[in-house]
């Protein structure tokens, strides 16, 4: 049992929290919890969390969570007061997933899918918290067609000795780790398998199309297709994706869950829907396809409707307009910045 809440609110540590997900993960939780986010910024930004830095119910600490961490030598937690509390809620986030950058981080993708992996269930087994591990959709391999939807006990071929291993087999392992330890030590772990998922804070210029697609677009730059015509793929809006993460965790299974969209989206015409939406001059160019952008099968949600109770509410237009609004105001913003300089 996860040792008792004797304050007002919860102690909820999490690994990667500076990201994408993570972030929009910190201010789900900030209202209710005390949220500590652990984080190094290898493909994460800050500015995911200044918003939260001053709120007292929120702390940040930069670290390589690829080395152990005591909690409780960190003066600026002693508000949280971990060692009569200690944690009830581990999520772990970390691995860097820059498409443009990731054959620099193979090493750091290899270290976070191990001891990172490692480091977090050590402090679950401590504090005999809940711990989620955030899997992906490539521990299926690639798609097989474009009809069938993979369930959560399809097993996937992925090649252990390719450049994309240590992200691939790299999540693999880390399935299995987190695994070993809820059977070794009935750590209460639980695993969700992403599928692409977009919004808000995506980061540009890296690869993710979707954000590239439309921060090209405000500028009347041509749309890079990383990849043929024929690029399909299904995408998750981020909101949807929390919901089911909180579900999920508040429940007593173990997973592995899909979290996703089943509805299969072709590239080129999210890159016109772009244009179209923003009024843009832009044309659209198609150049090779990214080492860590491949096509992905698509996820059945069967046991997510099942168990939780959910499906995807956000649709794909909705979701695109968020995004761009999004992106709007940070261009916008940064313009007022630097006429502010000037």
């Amino acid at each position: 049992m996860a040792r008792k809440v004797i304050f007002d609110k919860k102690n909820v540590l999490i690994i990667g929290g500076a990201g994408f997900i993570g972030s929009h993960l910190c201010d789900a939780l900030i209202n209710d919890n005390k949220v500590i986010c652990i984080d190094n910024f290898v493909s994460s930004s800050e500015k995911n969390i200044d918003h939260l830095l001053a709120n007292p119910n929120f702390k940040f600490v930069k670290h390589d969570f690829a080395k152990p961490l005591n909690l409780e030598e960190f003066t600026e937690l002693d508000d949280f007061k971990i060692e009569f509390q200690g944690i009830q809620e581990i999520y772990n986030l970390a691995c860097p997933t820059w498409p443009l950058s990731f054959d620099k981080n193979r090493l750091n993708n290899l270290l976070a899918n191990s001891y990172v992996v490692k480091n977090g269930l050590d402090l679950a087994l401590k504090y005999q918290a809940k711990y989620m591990h955030f899997s992906s959709a490539v521990v299926y391999g690639g798609r097989w067609d474009d009809f069938s939807r993979v369930p959560e006990d399809k097993l996937g071929i992925v090649d252990q000795l390719s450049l994309r291993s240590s992200y691939d087999e790299g999540k693999r392992f880390a399935e299995s780790l987190v695994k070993a330890y809820k059977d070794v030590y009935q750590v209460d772990a639980k695993i969700v398998r992403p599928f692409r998922i977009y919004g808000p804070r995506l980061p540009l210029d890296q690869g993710f199309m979707i954000p590239d697609f439309i921060s090209q677009a405000l500028e009347n730059k041509d749309l890079v297709v990383y990849g043929d015509a024929t690029f399909k793929s299904s995408f998750c809006y981020i909101d949807d994706c929390l919901s089911a993460i909180l579900k999920f965790m508040a429940t007593d299974e173990f997973g592995p869950l899909n979290i996703g969209s089943d509805i299969d989206i072709n590239i080129t015409d999210i890159a016109k829907k772009v244009i179209e939406k923003v009024g843009s001059t832009s044309k659209i160019e198609y150049t090779k396809p990214l080492l860590f952008m491949t096509s992905l099968a698509l996820p059945d949600l069967t046991r997510a409707k099942e168990i939780l109770g959910w499906m995807p509410m956000v649709t794909f237009n909705n979701g695109l307009d968020k995004t761009i609004a999004d992106l709007r105001n940070q261009k916008r913003r940064k313009t007022m910045d630097y006429t502010e300089l000037a």
